[in-house]
């Protein structure tokens, strides 16, 4: 076990940090930057005009990119998109169309949560066949970037659907966000889909790599904000003196940076166990709910030590630190919150 970037995931990171360097946007803006520098291109197959890496270099990618809390659709078309696409498979025709396009900049999204059930393992949308043709009713929430996705992955009791993003009897309604990002609830109504977009399957591997993109995600927040934290405090004086010299400031700085190694530990060991050949699936699950519990519960909380240590300065939109924060609070909601991975962590101690 190793969890040492290699030279390709170094190289992805580079390339980020060098674009992040040289573009002052941090929004929607900078994501066709991000496709015209190649990095979408990273875990495409091949015979696509990919890179056909995996997930420890879209890892490196998404935690570059967390580091400066750019708001872009990566984690939805990368972690929720490509990589679970990849695993499970796809017919040549469907990949044909997807992928080449997801180079170009295109946007995938997955609807991972119903009603009351986030990353629910029981969907209650249905997927009836229908001829050459599969007909898709449910109600879906949570679904980030929905209003341009190309297109949508929708479990369903019968597999994972592949549903275009503008297609008939698919409503989407507007849901509030914290980091102001387009989230939306959607309304499924017959909506038709080719026999050949819906993919057997496919539930446990969307969760899997959504999980351990997530888990990338949040490792690059808190690295991120730990770094901006010791700056303001190693830069801003109070009583004559670097706040960082008081006791309590330091004090704090360390518990939120013990948390962020933390993470760091749980995002790279659940991502290293998944991206074997040959993954043992029950150490799999068993570091994907470990690091599903230690997101929702540690960084929302070490965000909040960051904003104190801020002052008043860290509740103004307009600092970076507001970025931060935000993306932390929706990605805690999306993983269902502390208690509710609390209990999913439970359940498989109690099982074992």
């Amino acid at each position: 076990m190793d969890f040492t970037r290699d030279e390709s995931q170094d190289a992805v990171a580079e390339v980020v940090v060098s674009l992040l360097e040289r573009e002052s946007a941090r929004d929607f803006t900078l994501w066709p930057v991000i496709s015209d520098s190649g990095l979408l291109a990273v875990p495409l197959p091949e015979q696509f005009g990919g890179d056909g890496m995996g997930l420890l270099e879209v890892s490196a990618l998404l935690t570059e990119l967390a580091t400066d809390a750019a708001q872009v659709p990566a984690l939805s078309t990368l972690g929720f998109g490509v990589l679970p696409l990849k695993a499970i498979g796809v017919p040549e025709g469907l990949a044909a169309k997807l992928f080449p396009a997801v180079a170009e900049g295109a946007v995938l999204t997955a609807a991972l949560h119903e009603t009351g059930a986030p990353f629910t393992v029981k969907p209650e949308t249905t997927a009836v066949t229908d001829g050459a043709t599969v007909r898709i009713s449910g109600h879906k929430v949570a679904v980030p970037y929905a209003d341009i996705a190309r297109w949508i992955l929708v479990p369903t009791d019968n597999g994972l659907a592949v549903v275009d993003g503008d297609a008939a009897g698919l409503t989407r309604t507007q849901s509030p966000s914290s980091d102001g990002v387009p989230e939306f609830s959607l309304a499924l109504e017959n909506v038709a889909i080719p026999a050949e977009q819906l993919l057997p399957g496919g539930l446990t591997e969307l969760h899997r790599f959504a999980l351990a993109s997530i888990g990338a995600v949040a490792d690059g927040l808190l690295k991120g904000v730990v770094a901006l934290t010791a700056e303001h405090v190693r830069t801003r004086r109070q009583f004559g003196r670097p706040l960082a010299e008081f006791q309590a400031v330091a004090q704090q700085i360390a518990d939120v940076y013990v948390v962020s190694r933390t993470l760091h530990v749980a995002a790279c060991s659940a991502a290293w166990a998944l991206a074997q050949e040959q993954p043992d699936t029950e150490r799999v699950d068993d570091d994907l709910d470990v690091l599903a519990f230690a997101v929702a519960s540690e960084l929302p909380a070490a965000m909040q030590k960051c904003h104190h240590l801020h002052g008043g300065l860290g509740v103004d939109i307009t600092h970076p630190l507001h970025r931060y924060y935000s993306q932390a609070k929706d990605i805690a909601r999306w993983l269902g919150g502390e208690s509710f991975r609390l209990d999913r962590l439970g359940a498989r101690c109690s099982s074992n």
